[in-house]
Parts: C-alpha cells; sequence; structure tokens
C-alpha cells in the first residue's frame, strides 16, 4: 500500500513593510533603478512624482535618509534648481519630473541613492537608485615611427632677370710661363737686341761729321 504523498511547504510571503514600500514607490514616485558613470564623467537620473507633490519639495540623498542633515541636494520654494557641489537638482512641475544631475564623479560616488519627496507630516515617497562608478577607458599609446621621405631634387627654371656675377681676374703671377715665352726672351736678349745695337752704331758712324786736325788739310803759314 503506497504512502499518502507529503504536503509541500507553504511558500513564505514578502515582508509587509516592503511591499508596501514597493507599492508606495510605483504609485507616487518612479525612476531608474540602476545608473552607470565613468570616473571623471556626469550621470543623470530622471524621476517622476503624481500631480498632487507638485508643490513639494524634491531631494536627492544617500540610503538611508532618515535626517535632512544626510540630504545631498533639497529644491527650495522659491528655486526650483539648486545646486549643491558637484550635484545639482532640477524640478520641472510642467512635465511632472526633476532630474539630477552628477558632474565629475568618482568611484567612492558609488552606492544606493533615492530620489524622494518632502510630505512633511507623512512618510516620504521615495525610490532607490543604485549608482556604479567605473573606472574611464584607457588610452592605448602606440610607439610613433617618424619616417623622413625623401624627395627628388627639384630643377627650378632659369630666372629671366640679369645676374650679376663677380669674376675675380687673375693676374700675371696666377698664370704659369709657358716655354715658347721664356725662348723668345732670351732670343731678344741675345740675338734681336745686339743687332739692333749694331745697326744703331752704324747708323750713327756714317752720318758723323769727320773731323781732321788742321795740319793734315795743308795749310799754309803766311811770311
Amino acid at each position: 500500500m503506497d504512502a499518502p504523498p507529503m504536503d509541500a511547504p507553504p511558500m513564505a510571503a514578502p515582508p509587509k513593510d516592503t511591499a508596501q514600500l514597493v507599492i508606495c514607490s510605483c504609485v507616487s514616485l518612479s525612476g531608474p533603478g540602476y545608473v552607470t558613470g565613468t570616473v571623471g564623467g556626469a550621470l543623470r537620473v530622471q524621476c517622476r512624482y503624481e500631480e498632487e507633490y507638485r508643490d513639494h519639495l524634491k531631494y536627492w540623498c544617500k540610503r538611508p535618509c532618515f535626517l535632512d542633515r544626510v540630504k545631498i541636494v533639497v529644491t527650495k520654494v522659491s528655486e526650483r534648481e539648486v545646486k549643491s557641489g558637484r550635484v545639482t537638482i532640477r524640478d520641472n512641475p510642467a512635465t511632472l519630473t526633476f532630474i539630477v544631475t552628477w558632474r565629475n564623479i568618482s568611484e567612492d560616488n558609488a552606492g544606493i541613492y533615492q530620489c524622494g519627496i518632502d510630505t512633511v507630516l507623512l512618510r516620504d515617497p521615495t525610490i532607490p537608485v543604485t549608482v556604479s562608478v567605473f573606472p574611464a577607458p584607457m588610452t592605448e599609446s602606440f610607439p610613433i615611427t617618424t619616417m623622413t621621405i625623401l624627395s627628388p631634387p627639384t630643377t627650378s627654371p632659369p630666372s629671366t632677370w640679369p645676374s650679376t656675377t663677380r669674376q675675380d681676374t687673375p693676374g700675371p703671377s696666377q698664370y704659369p710661363r709657358s716655354p715658347l715665352f721664356s725662348v723668345h726672351f732670351l732670343f731678344l736678349v741675345f740675338v734681336k737686341l745686339p743687332l739692333f745695337l749694331s745697326m744703331l752704331g752704324a747708323v750713327l758712324w756714317v752720318n758723323w761729321p769727320l773731323r781732321v786736325p788742321a795740319w793734315k788739310w795743308g795749310c799754309q803759314c803766311k811770311k
């Protein structure tokens, strides 16, 4: 005879507080449950609320947010946009939304935060937002190779403008004396010069008046 089947244990119901919190957040306030950013960058969180909370103050805080002093930034009645350090909150009643902008985030800013609405006497509607911050992407550095390309020499067209080029005239000492010059000089000194002197002497001798002493003319003395 088979034994009767054993009944399975009943499933545990979720805590009432957690269920009420989720319902309250979903009805009164909605927003992203998870946002990410990189170190040095910025992240943006947009939360939406119901019409009945149009004139209430909105805030951004790090969980848990039981005290006002732990709130990072809170809107004011006279100011829809408030900045506190690197965090800015801006309420836009026309669209029933408020936006939290966080600039220059770091890894230490990661954690669980809350968008909330200040209701003074009642429990504030809030919604948790998990913030994750990742390191900035590394920039790969590659070695830089320098390549030098030698271009072929270019021939410039001849200039049409007259150019003045200075040329030094070499002196007589810069030219070597040829053997022909030496022979001509020797011929002039030893041949032509004596011949010229001889001819000159002959001409002078012929044209020179002959002088004869008086006794050779047969002069007779008178008695």
